[in-house]
């Protein structure tokens, strides 16, 4: 069931969507050459403690870190821990806070220094796919309007849109109906209302829609071995049209 929020609803969660983008935006200014994986979860782990808000992935579904951090070929749900980040890498920052009752969840891929071309591409199309979709996300349209905002942009590009991963509502709980996936066809799905909270979260691989999971259960990696990247806004659906709640200001 879609759960519609209020506008007291709604101005209760931004603050918890406000903080996670804080972090991501934190995390992002302190990614470098030679800090590991953890170091960076810890950083953002602390962060979000002190804004007196938990951090939503810690512990669920037994998930060990604050933050997922997936590097180069893994697609999402990265493990943090001992992993040194070098020049010219691609991490993804998975971040969730809870406050006040609500969560909030966006995700971003960052440059370690210098990256290839094929790398930068990848991550721009990634990124501008996101846009896309916000726009598309309108009262009216429906889910597959989003998705194929998604879907039509990057394979133009000609990257390869992830699918057994998708997007999802937000409020309450971390991951609410509907399921927003990153291909579809338009005219299709739930219609959107304003009320609706949702995170659109492409994700897409160089080369190749298939994934695999590996041994720890949990990181998801490109099949094929390429780069993949993720950008995620959880954006609420408003009568004036989308409103980015995980933007960090």
């Amino acid at each position: 069931m879609v759960v519609l929020k209020t506008q007291k609803e709604l101005f209760a969660m931004r603050e918890a969507c406000r903080i996670s983008g804080q972090a991501l935006r934190l995390a992002g200014e302190r990614v470098r050459a030679g800090m590991t994986t953890r170091e960076l979860d810890r950083i953002i782990h602390d962060f979000i403690l002190s804004k007196g808000a938990k951090p939503s992935f810690l512990g669920h579904n037994g998930f060990p870190g604050s933050a997922c951090i997936s590097v180069n070929n893994e697609v999402i749900h990265g493990i943090p821990g001992p992993k040194k980040l070098k020049e010219g890498d691609i991490v993804k920052v998975d971040v969730g806070a809870y406050y006040n009752g609500y969560h909030g969840d966006n995700a971003a891929t960052f440059p370690v220094g210098a990256i290839s071309p094929e790398a930068q591409s990848l991550m721009d199309v990634t990124k501008e796919s996101l846009y896309r979709a916000i726009a598309a996300a309108v009262p009216g349209n429906r889910i597959g309007d989003v998705s194929y905002a998604v879907q039509s942009y990057v394979e133009e590009k000609g990257f390869a849109v992830v699918r057994k991963y998708v997007g999802h509502g937000v409020g309450k709980e971390l991951h609410e109906s509907p399921e927003v996936p990153n291909f579809g066809k338009p005219g299709r799905g739930v219609r959107l209302m304003p009320g609706m909270t949702i995170a659109i979260e492409p994700m897409i691989n160089a080369v190749g829609v298939d994934v695999k999971v590996l041994s720890d259960n949990w990181t998801v990696i490109t099949a094929s071995g390429s780069l993949s990247a993720h950008f995620e806004h959880t954006i609420a659906i408003t009568e004036q049209g989308p409103v980015i709640l995980t933007d960090p200001d």
